[in-house]
This record gives structure tokens, C-alpha cells and sequence, in this order.
């Protein structure tokens, strides 16, 4: 990379921010004005700025893209499920970035229905996201959202699925999912807060009749919550829920009685957590009630669905974390994890069988999936592991047969899994706790300090990163590079306490665990401060900006998605998308304590002049969950007090937000992007 180009100058302007008595100066807080041609123009010198420092990459960039899409099979289609009658598929076609969503009636031999072809739709649009498809029950409607901006505000319209006709109604800034009634023609959806985007109501819209006259069901008023609804799996009951960090309520009303009140189900307790299911005459619930820190099953009758009614089935365990449950009719089936690692359990209502499926490493994934009737003994699954590609399940319950209907397929014929290694490792914290990683290397790498090494984690929301096979990862992989996923504290992959442990007043333990665990890999020699790379996204990017303060000299490069650096200030500003929702998280900062302890933290407010790593930040002009202002202003103060010489980049994607290009190809340009960043750096040129 050439270090003899002027970097990117940006004005310093500054901002005095003060709270608690406590005076910051922010010179670079203009950036915010996305309106502002100063700021485009910042972000449009930036990015010549990295595409002049890439320019030796550029053919090698292409060269890995093309590498990376020869895997996928590009005609490719999901397995179909049933669904009232009808088989849904999702299908890719050669050379086309965008799904088709398909259907047959009756049977998988009846004539394909094309119901939405994406690739169609997205012409002229930079940017093109269908989301939440909903079919009436008479399956002659589909609602569905569109987003042609990528700042998640959805446009619903309604297609007439007989006729291919799309109606004159559009519904605005939606999160683009919605729910039929039973009698076809009510539909509610949830609209979002104009500014904060904030999913704060649900409206109900009748087929045919002016938008500018749907009706309010329900407003959530507390702006720590969000609001959302659903039809159940029984289809008797349309649910609303309301959700944050620590609480959650529903409302429960018939289908089919779309015009009367939803009734509380059980009101909402600070701190309680649940979840509802419906079968037959009984809801089952999915809680915290009573400590049940790890969440336990209880049942409740439909009349009656207070938690004072509600009577345990599976009880809380402290050492297993109770995730999800499948209803059938002759079956229960829990999502478990123990350990760390994902167990599924199936137990026969009648109490004659309770078994789990076997699985036989340590560093694999298995959810269930697509299980939409209760009349079958067919379980959905999905398996894959480190080095073991995905795969779609049906499992017989009965005869305890499986039968794997589709397995990724790695294209280009060179890839065999017998090639490489995984591994769970444990490294030992500075508070004593035991951190595990999932590790996937090509057989035969001498563990001499040599290796390339990135590691991965994101850290935050309870949000746990599985070990997951990426047949993209094997560029890095076929090159010598080991891949490390951190299961630092902030996810729930040790059980519930693993997040509580790494949030609020204990986020540093998510910061300190990744680095515990970079100084256990150098120490084992798996690599060397020369040779370690980081990554991570969003709440993972404000991962990477703590690490970069606080041991720099641990890693040669960091590599930070939609980073959340500016923690401070953006959460002291309520007018941003998430922030309101995010107090029991991060804390709430006009709160002196949390205002002490994030600061003590937040990587904007503790860049200083010192060495840092080498560095690609990544984010989008529009994106609406970390705006893109946050990583424009960490790099602009890394530049202004850096100490070295090293490569620093910041490429804004300007017409993206959060999740970065729409088109499956289109991403996969990003991918290469950031591996040639990482190969170069360790001078490996093809």
C-alpha cells in the first residue's frame, strides 16, 4: 500500500459537549449533516482516498471475487415446505443477484407459480430489499415490503396473486412485515417513528380502502420498547408484542374476529421475559418467571393467561439455556444449548420417549427451521459446522430417521473437509473465567508464530455467533490463515449469565475476553502480534474500537464493520434510531454512573496519540442502526493523533446502510474487499 499520499483532511469544528459537569470537545461533530455537501465531500475523499491505496489490489480483488462466487452454485434453490396447501420455493438462477419466490399447488410435480421475481423488480434501483411476504389464507393475496434505500423503512404493497395485479395501496415506513386476518382482507402491519425509526405502532388496513383511513390497534408509548405483530403457528390467534432489552408483553385477539380488542396476556414486569406458543386449548410459554435465569416451558389455559395460572412443564436448569421451542401434535421439541453447544430435544407428549439427536463435535451449529404443521412427524433442521457446509434435515420422530434433503454444495472442486482442522480452545481470563473459541485451520500449519491469524466475535445483545461453515472463509483458509471465533462474554453462549456478565456495568469483560483470548493464541503460538488480525461489525465494531485502544500492539490489522464507536453521544441522543431501546444494554448515560463507565470505554472518546494497527473501517451513508457519522469521526481523530505510519481506511458505501449491498454478488465484492486488505498486509499477492 503507498504511504507517500496525502491522507484526507477533514475541518475541525468544535462542538462542546458537556453532562454531568463533565466537558467534551468533539471537533469533528459536524460530520452528523448527511445534507451537508462538506460531508459528502469528506466521504467521497476518503473513498478515493482508500481507492487509491488499493489500486495494486484492484486485479487481486477481482481475482478473489471471482474465486469466491466460483463456489456458489449459482442456480440454486431452497428446499420447499408446505404451507396451506401450497409449496414454497426460493430459488437463485445463473448470473442473477436476486431471488425468485415460487410456488406449487399440491404437489412439487403441479406448474411452477412465480410469485415474485426480485431481479425483475430491483431494475434501476441501486439498492432493493423484499422483505416479509405474508399470503392471505385463501392464498390469493401476498402482502410484501420494499426497501429502496436501505434504511429499513419499507413500502407494503399487496399483489393479487391470481390476476398478478399489484394495488394502488401503499403502506409507508413499515418494517415491512404484516399479518393477515382470517377473512382475507384485514391486514395489520407495524409503522415506524419518522426520526428514530422506531417500531412504535400497529395499524390495521382494510383491502380496498385509502391508506390515510387505517386504524391505530395498538401504540407503544414507551420509547425503551418496540412493537411488532404476528399470526401463531395454530393460526387462531393474532399476537402483538411488545419487546426491550429486559421486558416483554402480548396481546392476544382471535383471527377472525380482526375488528375486536387485543387483551393483555400477561402485562409487563420489569425484568420478565417470555415468550407464547398456541396449541389446541393452551398456550405455552417460554420464560424467566421465578429467577429462571436460563428460561424455562410453562403452560397456561386460553381463559386464563396470567402468570398466575401459568404451570411448569420443563423446569429451569442452571446450566442449560432453555432458546426456543417446536410444537407437533404428538411432539415437543426444545432448543437447547449446553455447554456452549446447541442441543435438540424431542420428547413425546405421552412422556414414552425424550431423546436427544446426536451430533459429534464441538464446533457446529443445528437450529430447527421451517416447521409450519403440527399433524407430522417430521422434524426440520438445519447442521452445519466449521468444516462441514449446511444442510437441510428431515427428521422422522417416530422411526428416528433422517433424511438430509439438500447439502450446500462447494462448487470449483477443490474443496474436501477432510483437508481441515476444527477445534474448541479455552483461554483463561484475567478474572479467571474460562473463554471459549472455535478455530478452523488447513491440516498440516506448524503452530511456530507464523500463521496468519483472524479472530472474530461480536460480543453484545445476547447475540450468540455459532460456529458456522463459510465457504468465502476458505480463500483465507487455502492461504494459510487460521479463523478464531471468540465467544467472549455479551453473547449467551455459556447460558444467560455469559450476557449478563458482558453488559451494562460488565461490558469491559467483552473487550478484556477478546484480548485474553488474542494473548492465548500468540502464547500457544497459533500466531504472533506480526501475523493476528481482528474483525467485527455494529456492536462487534465497537468491539474492535475498544481493542484498538486498549492493546494495540496485540494485532497488526483490525478490520471494523459499521463500527458503534461513539457510544457517548449517541446515546445521549435520544433522536437516534435504537437509542431509547438500548438503556438496558449499554446503560443510560444522563445516568452519571453509566456515563462514567462508558466513557471510561467508548473508542471515540479514548483515541489518543499512539501507535494503532493497521485498519479498514467499512459503513454505509444510510445506514440506520449505527449511523454512518460514528465511523467518519473515530477515523477522523485516529488520523488527527495517530503516532504511526500505518495503513488507515474508511470506505463508505453511499448508497447502503447497515447490511452493505443488496445483491448476493454485490456483497460478495465486499468480502474480497476486506480479505485483500488482510493478504496484503501479510504480502500474500494471489
Amino acid at each position: 500500500m503507498k504511504k507517500d499520499i496525502p491522507v484526507p483532511v477533514v475541518a475541525k469544528k468544535p462542538t462542546k459537549l458537556e453532562k454531568h459537569g463533565d466537558v467534551r470537545i468533539d471537533n469533528y461533530y459536524w460530520l452528523n449533516d448527511r445534507e451537508n455537501p462538506e460531508v459528502i465531500a469528506y466521504l467521497e475523499a476518503e473513498n478515493a482516498y482508500n481507492v487509491t491505496q488499493t489500486a495494486h489490489t484492484k486485479d487481486f480483488q477481482k481475482d478473489l471475487f471471482e474465486e469466491i462466487k466460483g463456489r456458489i452454485k449459482e442456480d440454486d434453490s431452497s428446499v420447499p415446505y408446505k404451507l396451506n396447501g401450497y409449496w414454497y420455493i426460493k430459488k437463485f438462477e445463473e448470473g442473477k443477484d436476486y431471488p425468485i419466490h415460487a410456488r406449487r399447488k399440491g404437489s412439487l410435480d403441479a406448474p411452477e407459480e412465480i410469485l415474485f421475481d426480485v431481479n425483475e423488480m430491483a431494475k434501476g434501483h441501486s439498492y432493493y430489499k423484499l422483505s416479509g411476504i405474508s399470503i392471505s389464507p385463501d392464498n390469493k393475496l401476498a402482502a410484501f415490503g420494499v426497501d429502496t434505500v436501505s434504511r429499513r423503512q419499507y413500502v407494503i404493497h399487496i399483489k393479487n396473486l391470481e390476476t398478478g395485479e399489484i394495488y394502488q395501496e401503499r403502506i409507508e415506513n413499515t418494517t415491512g412485515s404484516s399479518t393477515w386476518a382470517a377473512d382475507n382482507k384485514t391486514l395489520f402491519y407495524t409503522n415506524k417513528d419518522e426520526q428514530t425509526l422506531r417500531s412504535e405502532k400497529i395499524y390495521k388496513h382494510k383491502l380496498g380502502d385509502d391508506v390515510a383511513n387505517d386504524v391505530v390497534v395498538f401504540h407503544e408509548t414507551d420509547e425503551t420498547f418496540i412493537t411488532f405483530i404476528y399470526k401463531t403457528k395454530s393460526k387462531k390467534y393474532l399476537v402483538i408484542g411488545s419487546l426491550s432489552t429486559l421486558t416483554m408483553e402480548y396481546r392476544i385477539l382471535e383471527a377472525d374476529n380482526p375488528d375486536g380488542e387485543f387483551r393483555v396476556f400477561q402485562e409487563r414486569v420489569r425484568g420478565l421475559e417470555y415468550s407464547i406458543s398456541h396449541y389446541q386449548d393452551h398456550f405455552y410459554v417460554l420464560s424467566n418467571k421465578d429467577e429462571a435465569m436460563n428460561f424455562k416451558l410453562s403452560k397456561t389455559p386460553e381463559n386464563n393467561t396470567g402468570m398466575t395460572h401459568w404451570e411448569d412443564i420443563i423446569p429451569h436448569r442452571p446450566n442449560v439455556l432453555l432458546e426456543d421451542i417446536e410444537i407437533f401434535k404428538d411432539y415437543l421439541v426444545l432448543s437447547e444449548r449446553d455447554n456452549g453447544l446447541n442441543k435438540i430435544r424431542i420428547i413425546r407428549w405421552d412422556e414414552t420417549e425424550d431423546y436427544y439427536l446426536p451430533f459429534d463435535n464441538e464446533t457446529y451449529t443445528a437450529n430447527t427451521s421451517v416447521n409450519v404443521d403440527f399433524d407430522t412427524d417430521i422434524l426440520r433442521y438445519t447442521y452445519n459446522s466449521m468444516t462441514t457446509p449446511a444442510s437441510v434435515i428431515d427428521f422422522d420422530m417416530l422411526t428416528k430417521t433422517k433424511e438430509v434433503k439438500k447439502e450446500q454444495e462447494v462448487l470449483g472442486g477443490k474443496f474436501d473437509k477432510n483437508n481441515y482442522t476444527s477445534e474448541r480452545l479455552w483461554a483463561t481470563s484475567a478474572d479467571g473465567t474460562e473463554i471459549p473459541m472455535s478455530v478452523i485451520y488447513r491440516k498440516g500449519i506448524k503452530k511456530d508464530g507464523s500463521n496468519p491469524l483472524l479472530q472474530y466475535a461480536y460480543g453484545s445483545y445476547g447475540s450468540t455467533i455459532d460456529p458456522y461453515f463459510s465457504s468465502a472463509r476458505l480463500s483465507l483458509l487455502d492461504r494459510g490463515f487460521i479463523f478464531v471465533l471468540a465467544h467472549v462474554r455479551g453473547g449467551e453462549y455459556l447460558g444467560r449469565n455469559w450476557y449478563e456478565t458482558g453488559k451494562l456495568k460488565h461490558k469491559k469483560n467483552t473487550f478484556t475476553d477478546f484480548i485474553d483470548c488474542s494473548k492465548y493464541l500468540i502464547e500457544q503460538k497459533y500466531t504472533s502480534p506480526q501475523h493476528l488480525y481482528a474483525s467485527g461489525g455494529s456492536a462487534g465494531g465497537l468491539l474492535m474500537g475498544a481493542i484498538a485502544n486498549m492493546s494495540p500492539e496485540l494485532y497488526n490489522g483490525i478490520m471494523a464493520s459499521v463500527p458503534f464507536v461513539d457510544v457517548i453521544t449517541t446515546m445521549l441522543d435520544d433522536s437516534i434510531p435504537l437509542t431509547t431501546g438500548e438503556y438496558d444494554e449499554w446503560g443510560n448515560p444522563n445516568e452519571k454512573e453509566y456515563y462514567e463507565y462508558m466513557k471510561s470505554y467508548s473508542p471515540y472518546d479514548n483515541v489518543e496519540a499512539k501507535a494503532y494497527p493497521n485498519m479498514l473501517v467499512t459503513t454505509g451513508l444510510h445506514d440506520s442502526q449505527v449511523q454512518y457519522w460514528e465511523p467518519a469521526k473515530w477515523v477522523a481523530k485516529l488520523r488527527e493523533l495517530k503516532t504511526d505510519d500505518n495503513i488507515l481506511l474508511l470506505h463508505t458505501n453511499m448508497e447502503a446502510g447497515h447490511g452493505g449491498a443488496s445483491g448476493r454478488f454485490e456483497a460478495l465484492k465486499e468480502v474480497a474487499e476486506e480479505y485483500v486488505f488482510l493478504l496484503d498486509l501479510e504480502n500474500i499477492k494471489e
